[in-house]
């Protein structure tokens, strides 16, 4: 039935016959993002300048409380790093809180060099539901690799890092066209060096954390694909992003506990 002229017409009209109305379905529509804070941060890259300030606000809270940016394996384990013993006695908040720390103004440094310019990318391409959902899965799914194969503290933005590069190759894998096969090529190359890097021992780099970041968002970007014009898809995504951002509040409040309670 036309929704104008309420005249009968069958499923395959585009146009009314009777009154000439447009009664095709409308595509899914998302309203193109605002620049915050009067233009000083640009849409493209606030969600990713929101991950960075937690994660820089935290490194100031955790030098102020060390006394020197060369963070101890104690201060770290106070504000929620990767610790064998707490996760196994429960602490599961240890495996999303550790995501956030780093151990060092070099740690950090490099971290957010690297998630300014490809969670930029991430979210152009994915969506901002599918960005944080990518980014804090993969951080969870990095540690929890990391819980099994090390004893160690671990801290760091590099397993969620890890994991938007596993997005991309995803992406390359979904896609059928030069393009995609450049951008797979592409990613794979910065996975090969990052886990070569740790490998050969450069660095003290948790191999664990990075290879099941990498995997996790893999797995997770290749079931979400990018965003499609259904609004049930669309709806179903951003419920998972405010799961995820739910888990990471509440994991937060959980540290802070910690933190309170270890004074």
């Amino acid at each position: 039935m036309c929704p104008h002229c309420r005249a009968f017409i069958t499923t395959d009209d585009k146009i009314c016959p009777y009154c000439q109305t447009e009664v095709a379905p409308k595509p899914y529509y998302r309203r193109p993002p605002q620049d915050a804070l009067g233009g000083l941060i640009p849409h493209a890259r606030f969600t990713t300048v929101i991950i960075m300030v937690i994660n820089l606000g935290l490194f100031a809270a955790t030098v102020l409380r060390n006394g020197n940016p060369d963070l101890t394996a104690g201060t770290l384990i106070q504000f929620g790093a990767k610790w064998h013993p707490g996760i196994a006695r429960g602490e599961w908040w240890r495996l999303v809180t550790a995501g956030f720390l780093h151990g060092g103004l070099l740690h950090i440094g490099m971290n957010m060099w690297v998630l300014w310019d490809l969670g930029t990318q991430v979210e152009a391409v994915y969506g901002t539901p599918r960005y944080l959902a990518i980014y804090l899965m993969s951080s969870i799914t990095g540690f929890m690799a990391s819980f099994f194969w090390s004893l160690s503290v671990s801290v760091g933005a590099s397993a969620g890092l890890c994991g938007l590069i596993g997005a991309m190759i995803a992406l390359g894998m979904r896609e059928r066209s030069s393009y995609a096969s450049a951008i797979r090529q592409h990613y794979l190359i910065w996975a090969g060096y990052i886990l070569l890097t740790g490998l050969l021992g450069f660095f003290a780099i948790d191999n664990a954390a990075h290879l099941g970041g990498l995997t996790g968002g893999f797995a997770v970007a290749y079931v979400a694909g990018t965003p499609t014009l259904s609004r049930a898809t669309e709806r179903v995504w951003q419920g998972i992003a405010g799961v995820m951002v739910g888990i990471t509040i509440l994991s937060f409040y959980y540290m802070a506990q910690y933190l309170m309670a270890s004074r």
